[in-house]
């Protein structure tokens, strides 16, 4: 699993760029950034810098995987053990912030070939 990253983590080796959309302050709309993550993994580096800053006082993700199979890229949550709040429990703002922020990078990104993100939580599929 990747364990999210931080803010200010830089990453080491070689980076490749890639444009990381993340909802704004009135969670109407994607806004596009481009920033540097690990070339070895940039898909997995892409979702990490899509989620970050989504942890608050009562929701926290403790890591994510992500697979790409035919077009279609998985993505596994984990819940921190010590959220009090579920991805079920998380506003339609939330889930914008999340689902939509991971999906639309995956999707925007031409040169991955990824056409469907689909989400789940320890296997289980996310039904948002």
């Amino acid at each position: 699993y990747n364990a999210m990253p931080t803010e200010t983590e830089a990453p080491a080796g070689k980076t490749v760029d890639v444009t990381v959309y993340t909802i704004d302050s009135q969670c109407q709309d994607f806004v596009p950034k481009k920033t540097s993550v690990p070339a070895d993994e940039p898909v997995a580096g892409a979702v990490g810098r899509a989620l970050e800053g989504h942890n608050n006082g009562d929701f926290s993700l403790s890591g994510y995987r992500v697979s790409v199979q035919n077009g279609t890229a998985t993505v596994d949550l984990r819940v921190a053990p010590n959220s009090k709040r579920s991805l079920s429990s998380l506003s339609s703002c939330e889930n914008s912030a999340i689902f939509g922020s991971v999906s639309r990078t995956l999707t925007s990104n031409s040169k991955w070939k990824i056409k469907n993100v689909r989400f789940t939580e320890k296997g289980e599929e996310v039904i948002f």
